[in-house]
């Protein structure tokens, strides 16, 4: 079991490096319907295992000063509370069965948003950035800043619950409001926010005994070399092949938790 446990990260790592995307949304479906897991120790598994493997992106964005950290901080001010809020609805839920139907239920909602972010990705940039409303463009900057800590509350909650939508709908989240910045930029800053968010969602669960360390162990092994291999595969790649399979895939994959 062990053994294919570092396979199923090998597999998702493998992925992830190649697309940019499908981490936690592909991990946590394969540890919940592929092994069998608890949904909750799935769940917290899989940020922490997140954390972790997208922790080494952050320091190559950060030397090249890509990161918009302003903008970090702004969602970390709604996405942190809303993470620890979270936590502790959760640590109230005695009912075992209402926990694990609240779980698969925001998983597969989180599933089809990230979907739906990956397919619309490109089309929201373009339809912003030509949006021709100078008062409402005007309006939008004077709030963005609120806004995306408004935003960041909902992140908050949604990828502590489910550990999917830190990156695909953080990204989109960024593009919305910030299509000035480069796509450097908004990978670079949703990256940072990321780690921090499913850093602290990852050690609240873990404070509460939701993570199965030994298997967290055995992702890692395989994801890390998956990652790196992925990632020298994926620049060969053309990104309008792989968003609309992984935006297919994730699609299918949330609507089986929602209705199912």
């Amino acid at each position: 079991m062990e053994l294919a446990y570092s396979i199923a990260g090998l597999v998702v790592g493998f992925i992830v490096g190649l697309t940019g995307i499908g981490g936690g949304a592909l991990m946590t479906p394969i540890l919940i319907v592929g092994f069998g897991i608890n949904p909750l120790v799935a769940v917290s598994t899989d940020l922490l295992y997140a954390a972790i493997t997208k922790f080494g992106g952050v320091w190559p964005y950060a030397k090249k000063k890509l990161v918009a950290w302003k903008v970090v901080g702004a969602m970390l001010v709604g996405s942190v509370p809303g993470s620890l809020v979270t936590l502790w609805i959760l640590s109230r839920i005695d009912h075992p069965e209402t926990l694990e139907h609240l779980i698969n239920l925001t998983l597969g909602v989180s599933l089809v948003l990230t979907s739906v972010a990956v397919f619309m990705r490109n089309r929201i940039r373009e339809a912003v950035i030509n949006y021709h409303a100078p008062e409402l463009k005007a309006l939008a900057r004077r709030w963005r800043l609120p806004i995306t800590s408004l935003a960041g509350l909902f992140l908050g909650g949604l990828v502590t619950l489910s550990s999917v939508g830190a990156g695909a709908l953080g990204t989109a989240l960024l593009i919305l409001l910030f299509p000035h910045m480069t796509m450097p930029m908004i990978v670079a800053t949703d990256l940072v926010h990321a780690v921090v968010l499913t850093s602290v969602a990852g050690v609240g669960h873990w404070q509460m005994g939701n993570v199965d360390t030994t298997l967290l162990v055995y992702l890692l092994i395989g994801s890390l070399p998956g990652v790196y291999v992925g990632g020298h595969l994926g620049t060969r790649l053309s990104p309008k092949v792989m968003q609309p399979i992984m935006g297919s895939l994730l699609l299918v994959i949330g609507l089986r938790f929602v209705i199912g």
